[in-house]
């Protein structure tokens, strides 16, 4: 079927001027047709029901009914609220008040309890099922099928109907199609202004995405409109409902989770305190919302409203008088009568007294008629289709019906109409409002099914839209990176750029990772003073420092972490004790320590802390330990890896979704510090150790991850006697791997090494299909012996050495990665120099994903 022409405000005034009374469902074409008259009447000329019967614009009955049902019962006010929906959807429909009593299942003593208030009180369904209109009153109804039972109750025996469609064709006009909703907000404000602003309304999904930021411009470009926010939108509402919930949640409320709050306060928090607790905090920001949600228990609602309008600078009159209305003022404010209220402001309109100027803003799901000659349609998507709801009164398609009348009505609304559209969103295109699929012969699943005129917008004044200030500082390059720069750069070099940029929030692992390193370091320096200091002083040293972050439950466990812990680390350097020596490749910088502050002693060994910046390299970083010339250590507090995942989140040949580069990139200094041998790093989970401390069954080797690199390449190493004794190392003596290698012995063992070459695979099965593989076993059954288990020593040590191969570090890799940083610090510096970064991120791992544009182009659009 195709869209039937409406007709318009005036021709409907035109064919309805002669009557005495016009009546109609839709309150904005009464006021429309009223405005038209161009001389005096007596009475009201054009109305709707309701508005005749109670002489009222729109009476608000169900929000009137649930204040008398919740002051003349004890019903909860979710229940009250829904009985009153009931009985007030279904007189309407049935044109009845105790029809519902007919349905088994509404029949409840709470139902009779709500309709005997409802029978006591005046409203304008009363009025209505009692008012009667004139039989010599000549009555035209426009919309006759969009009349519920009780709205026709009053009509007269004899009326005339006009069909506000005709049976004429009206062909849509052509869709705008926007790539955002950014994009379609500034066509809007840029073709909108406060001159044309009263012969403009826009219509779009009041519950969608669409209002905030039309409003926002418009507000921003000083455009006046109306039928926009409700009496439950009004910032000072929202801020100080927030602040009452706030006040009554539990104490683990962060400086995060409340910003919004702080904000509409006016007030600054810094973002170093994003992950603090906001109970915790030491801040003279803070302290008026600390102390308002301190007190908030034993206030009312209308001593917190004072102390807020105090706090934030703002009236509250209107919310004081609506909290009178509800009987709350001199209540105590409680969790429960927070619920009510929050429930109360998001089920019913609360009337404002406001402007009817400037632009009008229209509901989708609400409006039928808008008179101003110039109407925005915007969205137009599936959210446009009402939803009806299952009652056992409601017939369900009549109302499909309606609704889709009404659709098409409201389609054609003003002189000239645009549909702004959305083709897609977050890369899925946008489905059209399935009405059209109804109207339409053709299916219709997205707007290419229409005609279109795409929109690639472009302000016309030549300017970017933002003002700034011309920059002539040259940029910079660098010369070296840290570890952990560089792993966010290689996932996505828009947020490496970011972090130069963003203020980052403090960090509560940040900050418990510091305390431990400040104890290893300060005991490797004054290992007596450690000892003759009472433990459980250190333990509340660093639980006051976590305190803006950890709650009194938390407290608890980490108050035992932080005590075993210490001991764990205390003993790894007692049983391991660190060699005393300068490195000139190193120095100290005064990063500070906790520890040293508290007990006035310096730092000043060399092999604690040591600060390495090698621009020949191109890297940087922080050695927690050189634990000996050829050993690194570094003190991690959270779970451990394997050496093979060490090695693995380090490959520059397929980067890892999470990589890591910090043990090779110290490896890669180092090295220059002891050429030609092999060094350790090694990887300290203390932590993993705190169950089996707790229990006596602790052994510090179990917390330590051992990667090495050796100065050789893997086809060399593989041959080395070290590469034997690790083949021969860990197993038993029966092992098929032991035995065929000492009975072979290393002479033979490297001699075939020596003169064959190690295949460049990753996978162990395709290694032992290799010839390679073959002739090694061949060469060895032939010295040890035709036994099975030779077949199988040998295989077990082909995978073994394939193992170590991806637990440690060779010649090789290090000069690649050396090569691969050389690229990065020169990919890094040419953005610096030309434009920023582009490319598609790996948003599993990123920090300011809120600043990143998604593939549409947009922020999540």
């Amino acid at each position: 079927m195709p869209v039937q022409r409406a007709r318009s405000i005036d021709d409907l005034f035109e064919a309805v001027a002669g009557y005495d009374l016009v009546l109609t469902v839709d309150a904005p074409l009464s006021l429309a047709l009223n405005r038209r008259l161009d001389h005096p009447r007596l009475g009201r000329f054009a109305a709707t029901p309701q508005m005749l019967a109670a002489d009222e614009f729109r009476p608000q009955d169900q929000r009137q009914l649930f204040l008398d049902v919740i002051e003349s019962t004890a019903l909860p006010w979710k229940q009250a609220a829904h009985l009153v929906e009931l009985i007030l959807g279904c007189w309407e429909e049935t044109g009845d008040r105790q029809a519902i009593l007919e349905f088994e299942r509404y029949d409840t003593p709470k139902t009779r309890e709500v309709l005997e208030v409802i029978a006591s009180v005046e409203s304008a369904h009363r009025d209505l099922e009692e008012y009667r209109i004139d039989d010599d009153r000549e009555v035209a109804v426009i919309g006759e099928s969009q009349f519920s039972a009780l709205d026709r109750s009053i009509l007269p025996a004899e009326y005339d109907v006009i069909d506000p469609l005709t049976s004429e064709a009206f062909d849509l006009p052509a869709f705008h199609s926007f790539a955002s909703r950014t994009a379609i907000v500034e066509a809007i404000v840029d073709n909108v202004t406060s001159d044309n602003a009263d012969d403009v309304a826009i219509v779009m999904d009041r519950g969608g995405p669409f209002p905030a930021l039309i409003e926002s411009a418009l507000e921003a470009r000083d455009i006046p409109f109306h039928g926009g926010p409700g009496f439950a939108d009004d910032e000072g509402l929202r801020t100080f409902l927030e602040l009452l919930r706030l006040a009554h949640a539990d104490s683990r409320a962060r400086v995060g989770d409340v910003r919004p709050i702080a904000r509409g306060l006016g007030i600054d928090l810094p973002v170093d305190d994003e992950d603090k607790l906001l109970g915790e905090l030491e801040s003279a920001a803070a302290e008026p919302m600390q102390a308002f949600c301190a007190n908030v228990p034993e206030w009312t609602f209308g001593e917190a409203i004072r102390e807020f309008e105090e706090l934030s600078d703002r009236s509250l009159n209107v919310v004081r008088d609506e909290l009178d209305v509800l009987g709350l003022v001199d209540k105590t404010v409680t969790d429960g009568r927070l619920d009510d209220l929050e429930f109360y402001f998001s089920a019913f309109d609360v009337p404002i007294d406001r402007e009817d100027s400037g632009v009008l803003l229209a509901d989708a799901n609400t409006s039928t008629y808008v008179d101003r000659p110039a109407v925005f349609y915007l969205g137009l998507d599936a959210d446009w289709t009402h939803q009806v709801i299952d009652r056992p009164w409601i017939d369900t398609e009549r109302k499909d019906r309606e609704h889709l009348r009404q659709f098409q009505l409201l389609l054609q609304n003003g002189r000239e109409q645009y549909y702004l559209v959305q083709e897609t969103s977050a890369g899925e295109p946008v489905r059209p409002c399935l009405y059209f699929h109804d109207l339409l012969d053709d299916d219709i699943e997205t707007f290419d099914d229409f005609e279109t005129i795409p929109h690639t917008y472009r302000r016309g004044d030549g300017s970017t839209g933002f003002e700034h200030d011309p920059v002539s500082a040259a940029p910079e390059s660098i010369e070296t990176i840290s570890q952990s720069s560089l792993s966010t750069f290689v996932n996505c070099p828009r947020d490496y750029f970011f972090d130069q940029v963003v203020e980052q929030p403090d960090r509560d692992y940040f900050r418990k990772g510091n305390c431990y390193h400040d104890f290893a370091e300060f005991y490797v320096n004054h290992p007596d003073v450690v000892a003759d200091a009472d433990r459980a002083e250190l333990v509340d040293l660093f639980l006051d420092e976590l305190r803006p972050f950890v709650d009194q439950v938390d407290r608890d466990v980490l108050e035992t972490e932080f005590d075993v812990g210490l001991d764990l680390i205390e003993r790894f350097i007692d049983e391991n004790p660190p060699v005393e020596r300068d490195y000139s490749e190193y120095e100290v910088l005064p990063f500070g320590n906790l520890v040293a502050n508290y007990f006035d002693h310096p730092i000043d060994s060399p092999i604690t802390e040591q600060w390495f910046e090698n621009p020949e390299l191109g890297g940087r970083g922080k050695v927690d330990l050189i634990h000996s010339p050829t050993q690194l250590l570094d003190y991690k507090s959270g779970s451990a890896k394997s050496a093979s995942q060490v090695v693995d989140r380090s490959s520059i040949e397929e980067i890892h979704d999470k990589p890591d580069f910090q043990a090779m990139l110290y490896l890669a200094h180092h090295r220059r510090v002891r050429p030609d041998e092999p060094i350790d790093f090694v990887f300290y989970h203390f932590l993993d150790l705190v169950d089996d401390a707790i229990t006596g069954t602790a052994d510090v080797e179990d917390a330590l991850v051992r990667v090495t690199y050796y100065p050789v390449a893997f086809d060399e190493w593989v041959g080395s006697q070290t590469a034997f004794d690790a083949l021969c190392e860990g197993v038993a003596e029966s092992n098929d791997r032991r035995k065929t290698l000492e009975k072979l012995g290393y002479d033979a063992y490297a001699q075939f090494l020596g003169s064959h070459t190690f295949p460049d695979v990753d996978e162990k099965e395709i290694l032992l299909d290799t010839e390679f593989a073959d002739a090694f076993v061949r060469y060895a059954r032939d010295r040890v012996g035709e036994y099975k288990y030779v077949t199988s020593g040998i295989e077990s040590a082909l995978k073994t050495l394939l193992d170590l191969r991806g637990e440690n570090y060779f010649r090789d890799d290090v000069e690649a990665f050396e090569a691969f940083l050389d690229e990065q610090i020169a990919l890094i510096n040419e953005y610096r120099e030309s434009s920023f970064p582009v490319g598609d991120p790996n948003l599993d791992r990123v920090t300011h994903r809120d600043l990143l544009l998604t593939e549409g182009g947009g922020f999540d659009d």
